[in-house]
C-alpha cells in the first residue's frame, strides 16, 4: 500500500500545531510531516510536541539542516524522541537552503562532503557505536550514546541533485523528495539511488523508501492556488507537479507517483490554505480510500 500524509507548513503559527496533528491522529491519517524552514519553527521542538499531543500518527520532520548542528546533538535528539515515541519519528537530513545557512555564519564549502559525514555517523550512533572521528567537518572523540534507540532509527536524506541521490542510497535509510519533482523525477531519483547503493556495496534486502511532497489543493479555488504557487517556485512550466480538484483528481495524481516509484507520498498544502484541520480529514477520509 501506498503510504500517505500531509505537511503542516511553517507558514502556520506553532500554536496551530496541537490541533492539525489531533485531528490527523484521530481522522487516521498515517504520516505528519513538520518542516524546520529558516527562521520560522524548530523541528525537533515541534515533532517532540506533536508526538505527545497524539498516539498513533508518525511525526516526520522534513528536513534538518545538518550545517546547523553538531552530528552528537542530532543523534542525542533523535534517540530520545525513537526511544520514548518507538516507530513513530521519521528524521529526514539535507543540506539546507545554502542562502539561509550563509544568514547564519554556517554555510558549508562542500556540502556533500558535510551532509556524507554527517549521515556515517549520525547512523553510527544510533546503532550504540562509539565514535572516533576525525572528517572535513564531523569530529568526535570517543563519543557513543548513553540512551541509544531500542530499535530500528531509519535516517532519511532529503536531497535533490545527482550528487545527492546518489550520497543519500550510499549513506541512507531513505530519500525525501521535494514538491519540485515529477512522477519522471522519482523514476530518476530512484536509478540514482541504486547506483549509490551499488557503489557502496549495499546488496542488502533492505528496501530503500522515497517519499515524495506533493502540493496539493481542494475546493473551488483549489486548482488557482496550486498554479500561483507553482508559479512563485518557478515551476509552473514543469509538467506532472502539483494536485487539485476533489478526492478522486487528487488520488490520481497520487497514484501517478506511486507508479513512478515513491512509497509515500504526502500531500502539502498550500502555503494559504484556508483550513489546514480539513484538509487532514479530506486526505485521511476522502483520499485514502482512493489509493491502495
Amino acid at each position: 500500500m501506498t503510504g500517505l500524509g500531509v505537511v503542516f507548513r511553517p507558514q502556520l503559527a506553532p500554536e496551530r500545531l496541537r490541533s492539525v496533528a489531533r485531528t490527523a491522529d484521530e481522522a487516521g491519517l498515517e504520516e505528519l510531516w513538520l518542516w524546520e524552514d529558516c527562521f520560522r519553527e524548530g523541528g525537533v521542538s515541534t515533532a517532540a510536541a506533536a508526538l505527545a499531543w497524539t498516539e498513533r500518527v508518525k511525526i516526520g520532520v522534513g528536513l534538518l539542516p545538518v550545517p546547523l548542528r553538531n552530528v552528537a546533538l542530532t543523534a542525542m535528539e533523535a534517540a530520545s524522541l525513537h526511544r520514548m515515541f518507538p516507530g513513530r519519528p521519521i528524521l529526514a537530513l539535507g543540506h539546507g537552503v545554502q542562502d539561509w545557512m550563509g544568514q547564519v555564519g554556517a554555510r558549508a564549502e562542500s556540502p556533500v562532503t558535510l551532509l556524507r559525514e554527517h549521515l556515517d555517523a549520525l547512523r553510527a550512533l544510533l546503532r550504540g557505536e562509539r565514535l572516533t572521528v576525525e572528517g572535513r567537518y564531523v569530529r568526535l572523540d570517543d563519543v557513543a550514546l548513553d540512551w541509544p534507540p531500542d530499535g530500528p532509527a531509519p535516517v532519511v536524506a532529503g536531497v535533490t541533485g545527482p550528487r545527492s541521490l546518489r550520497l543519500s542510497g550510499a549513506a541512507a535509510d531513505g530519500t525525501l523528495l521535494t514538491a519540485s519533482t515529477p512522477p519522471d523525477g522519482v523514476r530518476r531519483a530512484r536509478q540514482l539511488i541504486d547506483e549509490g547503493r551499488g557503489a557502496a556495496g549495499r546488496t542488502d534486502a533492505e528496501p530503500h523508501p522515497i517519499t515524495v511532497y506533493l502540493l496539493a489543493a481542494t475546493g473551488p479555488d483549489g486548482p488557482e492556488r496550486v498554479r500561483a504557487e507553482l508559479a512563485a517556485e518557478g515551476v509552473a512550466s514543469v509538467p506532472g507537479l502539483g494536485a487539485a480538484g476533489d478526492a478522486a483528481a487528487v488520488a490520481a495524481a497520487v497514484r501517478r507517483f506511486a507508479e513512478a516509484g515513491a512509497d509515500t507520498v504526502v500531500l502539502q498544502p498550500t502555503g494559504d490554505e484556508p483550513d489546514p484541520e480539513g484538509f487532514v480529514r479530506f486526505v485521511a477520509e476522502e483520499v485514502r480510500p482512493l489509493v491502495p
